[in-house]
């Protein structure tokens, strides 16, 4: 079984066409043609590399656990709800660019699915483990790419971009959008795990974030609609404290061994959860 697709070959920017049979694969006409890997994704880096480093195996096994745990299903609500009437009522077609485990776009796609609406995702991450995880949602495209490069997918193509705590493309966003189509960037407020990112080593939180990714989307065409600003009180376990900071930056320059130990020596913790989810619009 073969068919059209809105995703683009990162070769030629020809339309590709996915085939099941006998192997899953997407091809275009200029001859490109590209396998599957056995857990179900597709690396569009073979060959090219990029310079970001992916998360690894454990890394995205620690963001799993916590989101599996519901402590940022909050988030996921709040996005759900934010595209609610930004799409057509019988199909979606989402871009989530860094997508992680897919585990809010797994979500998203979950509360259309009982609209009975059609549903076209494509997942865009450098980890190929992570992309294994994202590979098993429904109705979902896994490709291994770099979202700092050009998109593969088509011009006005998407509904809604996804982008929540990955970097930001607001020329590549803007292209893939459709007229009126969103653009959901999550990002951490500056309050967000201030509890514990110091004594886990975690990153700081850059000053005037929001005010500077408004004019970074305005200058390349997409106009900030709305911000919801989300709190909410988390307590951790230590295994939680662990996870959080080892699926996250910290996971590439700490060892598991020295984070775990740093989560140990915290204990149970209640932490603040702080993101904002700010709304952008294609105006044609």
């Amino acid at each position: 079984m073969t068919k059209s697709t809105t995703v683009l070959c990162p070769v030629c920017d020809l339309v590709l066409v996915l085939t099941d049979d006998p192997r899953r694969s997407l091809s275009c006409p200029g001859g490109h043609c590209f396998d599957a890997a056995k857990q179900g994704y597709f690396n569009f880096l073979t060959g090219r590399g990029t310079n970001f480093i992916e998360d690894t195996g454990p890394m995205v096994i620690a963001r799993e656990e916590f989101q599996n745990r519901g402590h940022y299903a909050p988030l996921a609500k709040a996005l759900c709800a934010a595209i609610e009437g930004h799409h057509p009522e019988n199909k979606l077609d989402v871009l989530d660019a860094g997508a992680g485990t897919g585990y809010y776009l797994g979500e998203m796609i979950a509360s259309i699915s009982e609209t009975e609406a059609e549903v076209d995702a494509l997942a865009l991450d450098i980890s190929r483990y992570a992309m294994r995880r994202a590979a098993k949602l429904p109705h979902t495209l896994a490709m291994v790419w770099d979202v700092w490069r050009r998109l593969p997918s088509a011009d006005q193509s998407r509904d809604v971009v996804l982008n929540c705590f990955a970097p930001h493309n607001p020329q590549e966003f803007h292209r893939v959008l459709r007229a009126n189509g969103i653009c959901l960037v999550v990002t951490a407020a500056d309050d967000h795990l201030q509890e514990i990112r110091e004594p886990l080593g975690m990153l700081g939180i850059a000053e005037n974030k929001e005010a500077s990714l408004i004019e970074k989307f305005r200058s390349a065409g997409l106009q900030h609609q709305q911000t919801e600003n989300l709190t909410y009180a988390m307590d951790l376990q230590t295994s939680d404290l662990f996870n959080l900071a080892f699926m996250g930056p910290a996971g590439h320059h700490l060892s598991p061994e020295v984070l775990r130990a740093k989560a140990e020596s915290l204990g149970t913790q209640r932490v603040n959860a702080s993101f904002g989810v700010h709304m952008f619009v294609r105006l044609g």
